[in-house]
């Protein structure tokens, strides 16, 4: 029999091509939206067991953690960013500082944090980095007089990079303590330090539990659990297991949320891939037609002068309890017409990052309008005295309506809680903004401001020009 030939040996260019083309599609198969929804249900199964065994609350690190809790379980919500924990790039953030769990956690002696985290890591940053160092600066802050380590998990984070983070904790320690924030109230929820520790689905659960019972004198455990097993190799040799398949929900989920998913768990489970698509749709549709119809008109206090913030919902009871309404409006309306009464504004200025952008140029004629209905409500001209209710609203009730509340916060209202005079030219810097965003999140957690928001804001109150 002859050799081959090279050519024979050698595969042609489209055959190469066929290859690629065949790789592609079993990768997207494996990726398939039924095997993500199995892995979240297989992930979720491990987060419960967690919580039983160590009789714990479970906490979601939004948004990736609310896939992995069945709601009935769900105690709470933290918003720990994978960012600040990034090598070199170590935060404290000031803009969520996820005190509304220090009461959780003071009464239950600890939580279970939720999250996970995509193919090759073995947990994300925020559990491994944003969260020690967190528990770090609030124990230094909170028990002054003991001295306090910065616990990592020493598998995933080096000791040189641990070293680093330490470094750091007294700048972390000021900028948290700049903010002013009454720390009174938060000594007294707790009556020990905080301390991480850290379990994934390879670890043991009950040597878990006996590490923390031996601590739990001296410690308020903060368990950060990383819901889904680590991948390694390539995800098709996983038999459709998905590592961190609650993430990245814009690029698979059809419009999906976890919400949406528990709800329907168990009919979304029993769907074929080709049936999803159109099942995913209908209850979709379904969820959000049930959600406007309820009553979901709630406002917040974020801040000592009135200041509320919701959602759209909440229009028309708010007009109807005489307070001043600014609603913040997908699309685009000119200038003139926002004013709609002397207490009544809606601003269009269009949808998501887009309408952030444009909020730099919106906020002076926002806070202009909600200063000279402030004014007349001094003189009576408003009504009865008493305190006047300034409600900014928008869709989601997180994010453009915070921006605005804390321009107007800062605008409108001196040190005091005051309305300022009209002739009080007033300077704002970095520093001072950052007080009153804190203010803010604190009466406020689930406040959510993206960057460009927050930018904008800091764009028109720092503006030199005015």
């Amino acid at each position: 029999m002859a050799p081959p030939t090279l050519s024979e040996v050698i595969f042609p260019e489209q055959a190469n091509h066929n290859f690629s083309r065949i790789l592609g599609d079993l990768k997207r198969a494996n990726l398939s939206v039924t095997n993500r929804l199995r892995s979240i249900a297989q992930d979720a199964a491990f987060a419960e067991e967690v919580a039983s065994a160590l009789e714990l609350p479970l906490v979601a690190n939004e948004r990736c953690g609310s896939w992995y809790i069945d709601p009935e379980c769900k105690v709470g919500s933290a918003y720990f960013k994978s960012t600040d924990g990034h090598t070199g790039q170590w935060k404290f953030s000031t803009r969520r500082l996820n005190l509304h769990l220090l009461e959780l956690i003071g009464e239950r002696d600890g939580c279970i944090i939720v999250d996970s985290t995509r193919r090759g890591k073995r947990m994300p940053d925020a559990l491994s980095k944003t969260i020690p160092t967190w528990c770090a600066v609030l124990n230094r802050v909170l028990f002054p007089s003991q001295p306090h380590a910065l616990y990592v998990p020493p598998n995933t984070v080096s000791s040189s990079e641990a070293s680093q983070i330490s470094a750091l904790l007294p700048d972390f320690v000021s900028s948290f303590l700049s903010l002013a924030i009454d720390l009174a109230p938060l000594r007294r929820t707790l009556k020990k330090p905080l301390r991480p520790f850290w379990i994934t689905p390879e670890d043991d659960l009950s040597l878990t539990a006996d590490g923390l019972a031996g601590i739990a004198e001296e410690y308020h455990p903060v368990v950060c659990c990383t819901a889904s097993r680590r991948v390694v190799g390539a995800e098709m040799s996983e038999a459709g297991y998905i590592q961190g398949a609650g993430d990245d929900t814009e690029n698979w989920a059809l419009g999906l949320t976890a919400e949406v998913f528990w709800r329907h768990r168990e009919t979304l489970l029993a769907a074929s891939e080709s049936e999803l698509p159109g099942l995913i749709g209908e209850l979709v549709a379904s969820d959000n037609e049930k959600v406007r119809g309820e009553d979901v008109a709630v406002v917040k206090r974020v801040a000592p002068p009135g200041l509320f913030v919701g959602t759209l919902a909440a229009k028309e009871r708010s007009l109807r309890d005489a307070a001043c309404v600014v609603a913040v409006v997908p699309g685009n309306t000119e200038h003139s017409e926002w004013v709609k009464g002397p207490a009544h504004m809606e601003v269009g200025l269009r949808k998501s990052k887009t309408a952030s952008r444009l909020l730099r140029d919106a906020l002076p004629r926002i806070c202009d309008f909600v200063l000279r209905y402030l004014k007349k409500s001094e003189t009576g001209e408003n009504g009865p005295s008493g305190e006047k209710k300034v409600v900014v609203l928008c869709e989601s009730g997180k994010d453009l309506s915070v921006g605005v509340a804390l321009a107007v916060y800062c605008w409108c209202f001196d040190d005091s809680g005051n309305i300022r005079p009209d002739d009080n030219r007033v300077s704002f810097n970095k520093t001072a903004i950052r007080v009153r965003l804190g203010h803010i999140v604190t009466s406020f957690p689930e406040a959510n401001p993206s960057r460009a928001t927050l930018q904008s804001v800091n764009s028109f109150l720092m503006d030199w020009r005015r």
